[in-house]
């Protein structure tokens, strides 16, 4: 049975809390066997594995379109990932076959590679403009769950605007199957302002099959130029790492979810440190661009009204998975809770996955974090309280200093996280204190100008 045969209503399978494959229907079953795997063995179509892996982390039903590949082909899927005692149960339809997409030539690689020279990040559509890839850890830094989001409309994660002219320079694009540029757009989550610019890809056929398209902050003229050379070298290490080293995390995911058929378990926890490792440079490089913002003397933040409690929950989901991993549980504000602040939307949000993010890699496993949101006169306060090992009382003042942690021989950050935050929050008027003891655990506290 091929790509092209006629197409029952619907497909199961079951993949049990091991990833394996237990359960398939015969369409299912070739699927996978022509991908490598068995039933009874781990799932070898890796956009099903990951999307059963994700529905059975968030412990809620997933479902979204998928492009898997079969043969010579390539599969429009639509697949719902529903957990449950006995595993993730699930449920395809489409199975719409479509010639597999083809390295471009030259000059559209190249036209593809410029898009990077301005750009904060990376995303990609097919051809109905849905989601399909976007920059890792972008979601983290800029407010959004980008796990979510894929398979789903381009106008999901962007509000589009006119340009100066009224025009939709998208839409041109679209229509002529060509580049556009400077497409004016704010993320729905938090209204930051975009620039967006994407050229087309097409398949081996030359028939158009989507966007690689590229974001940028909509930056004031004069909070682009760079001045001293400490901000010229940080831009220009953003614009060289970030592109290669996203390229570099989705290749090493890839041989680590054995895309390409069965490899050997050593090769596989390579790719996955290789993956690690550039993970943590783009979170470097990401501290050092913050770092360059925040030391210009002409650094500023937008002051509005913002709730605390709300922000805390939105990082504590931003981090569900990591705490997952490391089996750790954050116990969030309650929906429905609210604590008006004044500060920045994307900033105090960085702030608070900074916080929590620390207290979930110190966290020991089957700890709990608690994440509050207090009123305290004319301050509002969010409290990050870990079970951690604590942090001595001649640590805490340096551990705010630039590239200064505890124990520098564990794995973790860059060392400049909470020297960002800390700044951020006196930016906007608070502060950032700690209380910890060793044995103790820790306890952040973010505060704020109540609203």
């Amino acid at each position: 049975m091929n790509a092209h045969d006629p197409v029952p209503p619907l497909v199961r399978g079951l993949v049990d809390p091991d990833g394996r494959l237990v359960e398939a229907d015969q369409r299912l079953e070739d699927l996978n066997a022509r991908a490598g795997g068995a039933i009874g063995e781990p799932v070898a179509v890796p956009q099903l594995a990951r999307l059963a892996r994700l529905a059975q982390r968030l412990g809620i039903l997933v479902s979204r379109g998928v492009v898997a590949a079969d043969g010579a082909d390539d599969l429009d899927l639509w697949v719902r990932a529903e957990p449950g005692a006995s595993g993730v149960s699930l449920a395809i339809t489409g199975w719409r076959g479509r010639p597999a997409w083809t390295a471009p030539d030259a000059s559209i690689e190249a036209d593809h590679a410029s898009l990077a020279t301005d750009a904060d990040w990376r995303w990609e559509t097919d051809a109905a403009l849905r989601l399909t890839f976007l920059t890792p850890d972008v979601g983290t830094r800029h407010g959004f769950d980008a796990d979510s989001l894929l398979g789903q409309p381009l106008t999901a994660l962007f509000v589009l605007g006119e340009d100066e002219s009224g025009g939709f320079p998208i839409l041109g694009g679209l229509a002529m199957r060509e580049r556009f540029e400077d497409q004016p757009a704010r993320l729905r989550a938090t209204g930051e302002p975009l620039r967006l610019a994407a050229a087309p890809r097409s398949n081996m056929r030359g028939e158009f099959v989507g966007f690689i398209g590229a974001a940028a902050v909509d930056r004031p003229q004069a909070a682009r130029t760079i001045d001293d050379a400490g901000g010229a070298f940080a831009a220009r290490l953003d614009t060289a790492l970030r592109a290669p080293l996203g390229r570099i995390i989705a290749n090493a995911d890839s041989i680590n979810a054995r895309s390409d058929g069965p490899l050997r378990q050593d090769y596989v926890d390579y790719a996955a440190d290789i993956a690690s490792a550039a993970r943590h440079l783009i979170g470097l490089v990401d501290d050092l661009v913050d770092l360059q913002a925040i030391e210009r003397p002409d650094f500023q933040v937008a002051v509005e009204t913002v709730d605390l409690a709300d922000l805390a929950r939105r990082a504590a989901g931003l981090l569900a998975v990591r705490a997952a991993d490391a089996k750790v549980r954050i116990d969030k504000p309650a929906l429905g809770e609210a604590l008006p602040a004044r500060g920045e939307f994307r900033r105090v949000l960085q702030i608070l996955v900074n916080l929590i993010g620390n207290a979930v890699r110190y966290s020991p496993e089957g700890g709990v974090i608690w994440v509050r949101a207090e009123r305290d006169g004319a301050a509002a306060a969010i409290i990050v309280a870990d079970q951690g090992k604590g942090i001595a009382e001649e640590d805490q003042a340096r551990i705010f200093e630039k590239f200064e942690r505890v124990d520098p021989r564990e794995p973790g950050g860059s060392g400049l996280g909470l020297y960002i935050a800390r700044r951020l929050a006196r930016a906007m008027d608070g502060e950032i204190t700690l209380d910890s003891a060793p044995g103790h655990g820790a306890r952040f506290v973010l505060t704020l100008p109540a609203a």
